[in-house]
């Protein structure tokens, strides 16, 4: 194979949603690095079958019996066959909780290390850059691989942009491992799953979220207002949602949701690490903030310098119009 291998999760044979972002970063890894690049899905071959509408050299659809239900055992033992049999230079992953439980085990099996949660990647002389934050974002850190492939990276959600793939036709290939029962030490047993949210700002392609200038709750339907006139999902910094002022599942941020919709307007967010973290993957980023000197004008494409109390009446006045 000697390339970039693209290792994706599925449930119940249908793939991630960060599926097609790692995808997307395994092809720009590819091409800098003049690579070719191929996937992976452990587990369902019906997941893998989407894939063959993209530019990929091979999907392989890894299955056993062993496979159907997710033990960190079973996807190590079998993805160290593939990885072994092919011989991939650079193996990525999606930066899931799934993938955390087991890919540190699968790169240290090969004496290899993994570096988490990749947020950007350059090229530099013929080799690849990864780019990772620090002590919870306030330093990006480059990083360099060393020693012999294959070398293991997993993508921070929202990070490479899924709407970047390249289209194209690619086989879809079965490999079956050689697994034991003797050898799947754990017992899955039933899948734990969240409450329902009312609201999933992953999916949004507009969000209009508020931080703490807007001063009180009693102002939250101006923002509210707003994020109708644009047809937006609304939310919120963590301190209006610790506040009640709305409700925890619309907190984006690092103990909230990560986003990444095409635009997101933020509104009196000073920008703190913590928050800039749950949305920095957005294509395009405005700020409203009376602070010239607020970070989240570090990472906005645009800015507006003003009180929003007067600037958010003026946006939905000329949408209206």
């Amino acid at each position: 194979m000697s390339g970039v291998l693209a290792i994706l999760e599925q449930r119940d044979g249908k793939l991630h949603k960060m599926a097609l972002e790692t995808v997307a970063a395994a092809q720009q890894f590819g091409a800098g690095l003049n690579l070719p690049v191929f996937a992976a899905v452990p587990g369902s071959k019906a997941a893998a079958e989407p894939l063959s509408g993209y530019k990929l050299d091979k999907v392989h659809a890894v299955e056993h019996d062993l496979l159907k239900d997710y033990t960190p055992d079973g996807y190590t033992a079998a993805l160290r066959q593939l990885i072994e049999q092919h011989g991939p230079k650079y193996v990525i992953f999606p930066h899931t909780y799934q993938v955390r439980d087991y890919a540190p085990k699968l790169a240290t099996a090969l004496g290899r290390t993994l570096v988490s949660d990749v947020i950007s990647h350059r090229i530099d002389g013929g080799a690849l850059v990864l780019v990772r934050q620090l002590f919870q974002g306030k330093i990006n850190a480059d990083i360099r691989f060393e020693g012999d492939a294959p070398h293991f990276a997993s993508v921070q959600a929202g990070a490479f942009r899924a709407d970047n793939l390249q289209p194209g036709s690619a086989p879809i290939e079965v490999f079956q491992p050689r697994l034991e029962a003797a050898q799947i030490r754990t017992k899955p047993l039933e899948i734990f799953r969240e409450s329902q949210r009312a609201v999933d700002l992953g999916a949004a392609e507009i969000i209009v979220s508020v931080g703490r200038g807007i001063r009180e709750a009693e102002n939250i339907p101006l923002v509210e207002k707003l994020a109708a006139a644009l047809h937006a999902e609304l939310a919120a910094s963590r301190p209006i949602c610790d506040n009640g002022w709305l409700p925890m599942e619309r907190q984006v941020g690092s103990s909230g949701q990560t986003v990444a919709p095409k635009l997101y307007l933020a509104v009196g967010i000073s920008g703190a690490i913590q928050h800039l973290v749950g949305m920095k993957g957005s294509k395009t980023i405005v700020a409203i903030n009376k602070d010239p000197e607020a970070p989240i004008f570090e990472v906005a494409d645009y800015g507006i310098v003003g009180d929003l109390f007067q600037v958010v009446p003026a946006i939905i006045e000329a949408l209206g119009k």
